[in-house]
């Protein structure tokens, strides 16, 4: 019989793809940067629609599962969520693909080799996380009940409910990564920006043009839009969501903004069933019900909010395993919101590492 933890797989960043550079690793994903003579072949052979010289990436997706910046795991050696990461990429891709046949704008991913493998091409991000809420809850609400009324430069009414729909969408964007020297805006991760930081300092954001604010400002909105439409087909609420966006140079050399990373997931977003929030209680198809957990679960919750007691939060995510009914829990919602809005079966792998490196071996040569 094979063990449960086999089929999860954990630690992604050490499968035999040839590459010259370090493999990155992530909270979930992996990059690896393949070599320019791999990358010029797999170009030539698969056709894929971009310059000769473009860089490639395998992106290896994993099932360990992060919250509150730490990564949890369970007893009986379960080191991540058992299809977690098909059901993350199967949902990306669906969306991806939807944006770009309603024609919004292409993503990285150039070929899609197993459900854990994307090959993406280079992208140079724009330094935002690009932040969509329809609904005021989580952060947002907890700074509102402290009386804060400006998010990012857009005043909020007062009188407004836990949970209840916005006036309207709004984007509140914050710093990806630590940006130096940048006028009004602090040097930490993840700092609430508003549009005039972006327009007066486009280019340290990585845009090449003041129009492109307004353009990835479009593509936030409609790719939004495109999925709040399509959850609510299969009365699920789009609450918010991170997109994040990056330039790539097209067939032609000539660069084009695209969404990347991932999109519309329960990881990047909040999802909540429509049935039951009618009803009035709010019922999480994604990663928020596991931090939500989280915190009932541990005596103090003040260590999972805190940024100053990171130290201790470390040793909580490191020194306590969670009930492997926990984890089987995180397994079903993310799987049963892949399969409703996929409309297709998550399958897991018995044994993912070896079907991967199988793959990249025999159909593209990436694996001596």
């Amino acid at each position: 019989m094979m063990n449960l933890a086999d089929k999860v797989l954990a630690v992604n960043n050490d499968l035999p793809i040839r590459t010259n550079a370090p493999v990155h690793s992530g909270k979930v994903r992996s990059v690896y940067w393949l070599t320019e003579t791999d990358s010029k072949r797999l170009i030539e052979e698969k056709g894929y629609d971009v310059p000769s010289d473009t860089s490639l990436a395998i992106m290896v997706i994993s099932d360990r599962i992060s919250a509150f910046d730490c990564i949890w795991s369970g007893e009986n050696n379960m080191r991540g969520v058992p299809g977690k990461g098909a059901a993350l990429n199967a949902i990306s891709n669906h969306w991806f693909k939807l944006f770009k046949d309603q024609g919004l704008a292409d993503s990285h991913i150039l070929d899609i080799p197993h459900p854990f493998v994307w090959i993406v091409q280079k992208a140079k991000p724009v330094m935002i996380e690009a932040i969509c809420r329809q609904y005021i809850t989580g952060s947002m609400w907890r700074a509102y009940t402290k009386g804060e009324r400006d998010f990012c430069g857009i005043e909020l009414p007062e009188g407004l409910a836990k949970d209840s729909k916005l006036p309207k969408l709004l984007q509140t964007p914050s710093t990806k990564g630590i940006l130096k020297d940048i006028p009004g805006v602090p040097a930490v991760d993840d700092v609430n920006i508003t549009r005039k930081n972006i327009e007066d300092n486009f280019a340290s954001f990585n845009f090449k043009s003041v129009e492109d604010i307004s353009l990835y400002e479009k593509l936030l909105t409609e790719g939004f839009d495109v999925i709040s439409t399509a959850l609510a087909k299969i009365d699920q609420v789009f609450v918010d969501t991170k997109f994040e966006f990056g330039y790539v140079k097209d067939v032609n050399g000539e660069d084009k903004l695209i969404y990347m990373d991932e999109v519309g997931t329960p990881d990047s977003s909040r999802i909540w069933d429509g049935e039951a929030y009618r009803a009035g209680k709010v019922v999480e198809n994604s990663k928020e019900g596991f931090r939500q957990l989280l915190l009932n679960h541990f005596p103090d919750p003040d260590i999972l909010l805190n940024k100053d007691r990171m130290d201790e939060r470390e040793a909580l995510a490191r020194d306590n395993e969670l009930p492997l009914s926990v984890l089987m829990d995180v397994s079903k919602t993310y799987t049963e919101i892949a399969e409703k809005i996929t409309g297709q079966k998550i399958i897991l792998s018995d044994n993912p590492k070896a079907e991967i490196i199988a793959i990249l071996r025999e159909q593209y040569q990436l694996i001596d």
